[in-house]
């Protein structure tokens, strides 16, 4: 339930691992399947191609790209390389085995990949590959420095300070002895950390190898880096002159760790090997906190009082000068999904600054223009649910760049300096890249070219439904922006069994977000209307918006999921209102399990993946506690809990069980433990105690997501087999 890694739906464009030393045996390709029919299928969606990593030439003529294939029969993925001109022609496949080929780069003319936990190089023709590395297969991420002398590797090493190592003549023991919290992150045993490594770079005969003189950044520091669960390579990033490396840290572990996201920007010296905090004062102690209570007191940083940087701090990245350094900041300490702002910092003076503040959302993505007069900056940033592209001067003005019904997840410059490569998809699209040559004198002239069709093969034989945003009055008197999604082969005189979508997070946005598993594209397909409300508490509408729902999570929010079903069912005469359901995951698992005991016979059926249903078990089972704290309030054993502390557990969704007359499935994940399928469990059996009709979908092997291809099949299948028992049924 973190914004950053957007635990609804939105996060999910690609699944599984994007470098896993564990190499298929089955060369797995693109699929060029026959469809039956028109309509989207599980196997349909699960036969395309992901784009995932992507990186353009230092001359700004070729992209290097990758893609994720998934076989259903072999339950594996495979993930290969491409490399084409930077408008799109001469596309070439590079990958020639079955191994995973992953992480692509240039070092000087040539690529720069991962294959077997190694870096290896080849020329842009896929030729003379060689081996760069020889670290026993540990290589889990790097980054080549300008100069092409110097690399950064990521490798995991031991961490024993939280789960204690067990006796050597003991070999066979199981159990593990832990000492302190964070002991499990995400889906993990925490019995390791990454650090950062330098080691320099040799060529000869035009081929790169590295020396075995490793250098580990953070020697002797307890601390991982990148952070986890999701950090990568992106959080860290060489100076221009190749001297310095800025790196994301949040120094702390165990309790502190747990209850703080105080994460900061590093700057380390290679020569000295020496470490300044650009983001704290020299000699700085954090203020002593004592864990129970929420942070929402703290004094926030604000652009005419910058010190400090208590939250997330992350993702930096050198200008082209040199001169500057900027990343992604959150201004409060404990807050997950605070507005992630644009900070920049003057490395001669230490002088910081905000960007795009009149921007009132967050920053997600950035980089780097050689342009310094009317747009230095280009990011992308979700407003009315949808991700569009933005410019920002020296001045903070920002300009939109491109109004697309459709969200951008990332952006890198080309060599050039003048054009940008950018991932964008929709509710009916999969991922493709693209070309934006931008123009913030005139955004209207700002040009943009689709540069790859990954998946046209499959989308010309598909029939794609349609999305519209409808506004609707909230009951505090707020206008709410709600996306109708309606099936292919529409017929506006018929009526239609309907979906609920209840959005995760809680706070990330229902934008033109594309995922593999909670499609709308598939939902249409199968004969449903979907509407997704962009509710209180989700970003793209301002801040005010934005903070409604910490500490208030059963309140506005859930009844602007009320305002717009009756709206719909009220004005949209091709809804059917005795054929509703409600689903979600995670928030919106939890707002599903709410809506159980609430909806006042609305909804037909319910289904809740991965959601929270006991919200005092929640708050000590969660292993990231900074996310209860904030959310909740206060803990529920302090007598002199908040009035939103009690509110909150008052109407946790367990204690209205005795209210739910409605068939639910829950699903769940074992490896959850941002939210632990107890959770899931527990909701399932009561409901069947009470004698409700209802199944439970548990995946010992999947966590809060669901990425392996036959259990993906399974989800799907299950998923519609419930909604069309209840919803389709004569």
């Amino acid at each position: 339930m973190n914004r950053i890694v957007t635990l609804g739906v939105a996060a999910l464009l690609t699944l599984g691992s994007t470098h896993a030393n564990a190499q298929n045996t089955v060369n797995i390709g693109k699929q060029n399947i026959q469809l039956k029919s028109d309509l989207m299928t599980p196997e349909a969606l699960w036969a395309m191609g992901r784009i995932s990593a992507y990186a353009p030439s230092p001359d700004g003529q070729k992209v290097v790209y990758q893609v994720g294939y998934y076989s259903v029969k072999e339950n594996k993925s495979h993930h290969v390389l491409y490399i084409m001109n930077a408008d799109g022609t001469g596309q070439k496949l590079l990958t020639t085995s079955a191994k995973n080929e992953t992480d692509p780069a240039w070092v000087g003319g040539q690529i720069a990949f991962i294959t077997g936990g190694e870096i290896w190089t080849m020329t842009a023709d896929g030729q003379n590959r060689h081996q760069v590395t020889k670290t026993d297969g540990a290589v889990e991420g790097f980054k080549f420095s300008p100069d092409a002398q110097k690399v950064i590797i990521l490798k995991s090493m031991p961490f024993n300070k939280i789960i204690q190592k067990n006796p050597d003549d003991l070999p066979k023991a199981t159990g593990r002895r832990v000492t302190d919290l964070m002991y499990r992150h995400w889906d993990h045993y925490v019995e390791s950390i990454q650090h950062p490594f330098v080691g320099s770079v040799e060529m000869a005969d035009g081929q790169y190898t590295m020396s075995n003189d490793l250098v580990d950044i953070l020697e002797g520091e307890p601390y991982e880096c990148p952070m986890e669960p999701f950090g990568g390579i992106e959080q860290l990033d060489w100076s221009k002159d190749s001297k310095q490396i800025a790196y994301t840290c949040r120094k702390k572990t165990g309790r502190d760790y747990s209850f703080s996201t105080d994460s900061d920007i590093f700057l380390y010296t290679i020569s000295t090997r020496e470490t300044v905090n650009l983001c704290k004062p020299a000699g700085y102690k954090a203020p002593a906190y004592d864990g129970t209570k929420s942070l929402k007191d703290q004094p926030v940083n604000r652009p005419e009082n910058l010190k400090n940087f208590p939250g997330y701090d992350q993702n930096p990245k050198f200008s082209p000068d040199g001169k500057y350094v900027a990343w992604l900041s959150m201004a409060r300490d404990g807050y997950e999904a605070d507005t992630q702002h644009l900070v920049v910092c003057n490395l001669a003076t230490g002088e910081k600054k905000y960007l795009a503040e009149q921007f009132d959302s967050n920053v997600d993505d950035f980089c780097w223009s050689d342009n310094q007069k009317d747009a230095f900056i280009y990011f992308i940033g979700v407003w009315h649910a949808t991700e569009n592209m933005y410019s920002v001067n020296w001045k903070n003005e920002v300009k939109q760049l491109t109004s697309f019904c459709a969200d951008f997840g990332s952006l890198q410059m080309l060599g050039d300096g003048k054009r940008i490569i950018a991932e964008r998809h929709d509710y009916m699209h999969a991922a493709d890249l693209y070309l934006i040559t931008p123009n913030s004198k005139k955004p209207e002239k700002t040009a943009i070219v689709q540069i790859t069709q990954e998946n046209k093969h499959i989308f010309d034989q598909l029939a794609a439904g349609s999305s519209e945003e409808r506004w609707v009055k909230t009951t505090d008197g707020n206008q709410m922006l709600y996306w109708v999604i309606k099936p292919p082969h529409f017929d506006p005189n018929k009526k239609y069994p309907t979906l609920l979508f209840c959005e995760g997070g809680p706070q990330s946005p229902v934008s033109q977000f594309w995922s593999y598993r909670w499609n709308f594209m598939i939902m249409a397909s199968q004969g449903y209307v979907i509407i997704a409300p962009n509710r209180h508490g989700l970003p793209g509408f301002g801040h005010e918006w934005l903070e409604e729902i910490s500490g208030d999570w059963t309140g506005q929010c859930m009844k602007d999921y009320l305002t717009a079903i009756d709206d719909a069912v009220e004005n949209l005469p091709y809804v059917d209102k005795d054929r509703l359901g409600a689903v979600g995951a995670s928030f919106g698992g939890f707002s599903v399990y709410y809506l159980a005991g609430h909806h006042e016979g609305r909804f037909k059926c319910f289904i809740a993946h991965d959601g929270a249903f006991n919200l005092e078990a929640m708050y000590t089972e969660t292993e990231e506690n900074w996310f209860s704290n904030w959310e909740y309030d206060d803990a529920y054993w302090n007598k002199d809990m908040t009035l939103n502390a009690k509110r909150t557990y008052e109407n946790s969704p367990h204690r209205f069980v005795d209210k739910w007359d409605t068939p639910i499935l829950c699903i769940h994940g074992e490896l959850d433990y941002r939210i632990n399928a107890t959770q899931g469990m527990s909701a399932f059996n009561a409901a069947r105690m009470r004698g409700i009709p209802a199944e439970l979908l548990i995946f010992p092997d999947e966590n809060h997501w669901v990425l392996k291809p036959q259990n993906g099949i399974l989800w799907q299948r299950t998923y519609f087999n419930w909604l069309d028992r209840w919803l389709k049924k004569n």
